[in-house]
């Protein structure tokens, strides 16, 4: 033993002692970062001032012109479907500037893009007329808006509070570091409400995206406005999300050097040299001309008839085990959905059923009912995981007979460009969720048919009945469907050998491809690396 330590060379000592060194290194690196990630936590002592909706706006401009449609409907709700994006713009813009009591704004994504600082300014200035303005973001996107939240947050009358915050404000990734399990975890909830009196539901953020802007990526999206006895159940679950202890008021999270040199003011000029920017381009032009504007103008909105009820996760489904769904909207979406018998449409941009919907749809399909699902192609989405995630079900599932459909990147230019001036190139995306059953009822919000929607975020969205507004909405995308999106069916030729197959319509013609459209080889590759990372109840 003594002579082979003494053959050992010598510099392999060195060698050893550096790759130790490197490893201590390293480790106390680790350490430290962890340590640094775990030594901020959120406020344990915050003073929440409650606040309640405020209902006796009957006498506001939106009560008076609500209440004289209401009356010719006792006992309904009313409902406006916004499915251009430029309409959906106008009816946020138009039901702030007619607000005189009370604004409630809660959103997933409110963006610091072309819409958003357009719509931030709004409600500044209904702040100034005096309007109550409670505004509630989730966190997650708001990284370098500190400035800009405090700012307008300083307002009397406006105030701004976060869902789920992070406590590093610039370093965020630390908290994802060492509080992965609570950050993970957002709300998805996207309302606007006006006096209490007028509502609009759906699964548009705040974005030029959402809108129709001029952006790269143009996402196809659904809202409804919504008048009657439903608002009230919107103003209380947003009163339920403001009040909770996972929604915190912006000031006690936001560095107090920070938010004391808040410049509304100069928020102000900022805010409107965004707005004169966007004044200037063909976007505004296309707003003007909208068809809700003309609408509005001639008092003919169009308006469907019907009952209504909200569904939505409450607050401290983030604080409670994803697998507890005693807190969850989920349960209460699939009943109603399971009760079709005839028909079940399903629309939703992130489509991950797992075995246990998968089953669950299979079994509805076997009983009669007729299933079409439309989501994204692989191409059209802008997360390819879910795409992965969502392939591996593909084939059971038409092998069982439900309808599935994917939307193309591309959707039929003369109708997309219609009503916008965004570019031609840019790439299309589902973003709407929608679910229908038996063309008689109508689930529209947040919610999509995936894990993350289930079991972490917060969601919502209301069940519609309205026999008058599905047929509409129902003709509309049966009408879409073969230009927009390619149909998936098993190959019946004799050398198809049940592999999947994918058939639309470009130009008037019919089109048949035997492999997935637009997936190319390195894509198929990191795809199935995907697929085999055990991610799913994350996506």
């Amino acid at each position: 033993m003594i002579q082979e330590l003494k053959r050992t060379p010598r510099s392999a000592v060195p060698a050893a002692a550096h790759a130790t060194g490197a490893q201590i290194f390293f480790g106390a690196l680790l350490v430290a970062l962890l340590a640094l990630a775990g030594c901020s936590s959120l406020p344990t002592t915050v003073t929440r001032t409650a606040s309640e909706a405020i209902l006796d706006t009957a006498q506001t401009r939106l009560g008076l012109a609500a209440s004289a449609q209401l009356a010719a409907h006792p006992g309904a709700s009313g409902f406006s479907p916004l499915s251009q994006g430029t309409d959906a713009l106008v009816a946020r813009v138009a039901l702030v500037r007619a607000a005189q009591r009370t604004l409630d704004v809660q959103y997933y994504d409110f963006h610091a893009d072309a819409v958003g600082a357009a719509l931030l300014n709004e409600l500044v200035t209904a702040a100034d007329r005096g309007v109550r303005v409670r505004l509630l973001i989730d966190d997650l996107h708001t990284k370098g808006r500190d400035e800009m939240l405090s700012a307008v947050d300083s307002h009397a009358n406006l105030e701004v509070r976060l869902f789920n915050p992070f406590v590093h404000r610039r370093a965020r990734w630390l908290d994802f570091l060492g509080s992965f399990s609570r950050v993970n975890r957002r709300m998805h909830n996207k309302s606007l409400t006006a006096d209490s009196q007028v509502t609009i539901v759906g699964g548009r953020n705040i974005g030029d995206e959402y809108f129709s802007a001029p952006a790269a990526l143009e996402f196809s999206d659904f809202d409804v406005m919504a008048i009657g006895p439903v608002v009230p159940e919107v103003s209380a679950e947003f009163d339920r999300y403001w009040n909770s202890d996972v929604v915190f008021p912006l000031a006690s999270i936001v560095d107090a050097k920070t938010y004391a040199h808040a410049d509304l003011p100069q928020a102000r000029l900022t805010l409107n040299e965004q707005l004169q920017a966007l004044r200037a381009t063909p976007y505004a032009t296309a707003l003007a001309s909208a068809d809700l504007v003309r609408s509005l103008q001639q008092r003919n909105v169009t308006m469907y008839w019907g009952h209504a009820t909200l569904i939505s996760d409450q607050p401290n489904k983030v604080t409670s085990p994803p697998e507890d769904n005693s807190t969850h909207a989920m349960p209460k979406l699939a009943a109603r959905l399971d009760q079709a018998e005839h028909e079940l449409i399903l629309v939703s941009p992130y489509f991950v059923p797992g075995k246990k919907g998968t089953r669950w749809l299979q079994g509805i399909a076997q009983r009669g009912v007729t299933v079409k699902v439309l989501t994204n192609s692989f191409a059209a989405i802008d997360v390819p995981g879910v795409a992965a995630a969502y392939s591996r079900y593909r084939k059971e599932l038409v092998s069982a007979g439900v309808e599935l459909y994917e939307l193309k990147p591309s959707i039929a230019g003369d109708r997309k460009h219609k009503h916008t001036s965004s570019s031609k190139s840019a790439k299309s995306s589902l973003h709407a969720k929608s679910y229908m059953v038996d063309a008689r009822t109508v689930f529209v919000g947040s919610m999509n048919l995936d894990p993350r929607s289930a079991s972490l975020n917060t969601e919502m969205g209301l069940i519609i009945d309205s026999d008058a507004m599905c047929v509409a909405l129902r003709e509309e995308l049966l009408k879409r469907l073969p230009e927009d999106a390619y149909h998936v069916q098993l190959d019946s030729s004799a050398a198809g050998n049940g592999n999947l197959v994918w058939v639309t319509r470009d130009n008037g013609r019919d089109v048949r491809y035997t492999s997935e459209p637009d997936l190319s080889a390195w894509n198929s590759f990191t795809r199935m690396l995907q697929r085999l990372l055990p991610i799913e109840k994350q996506l």
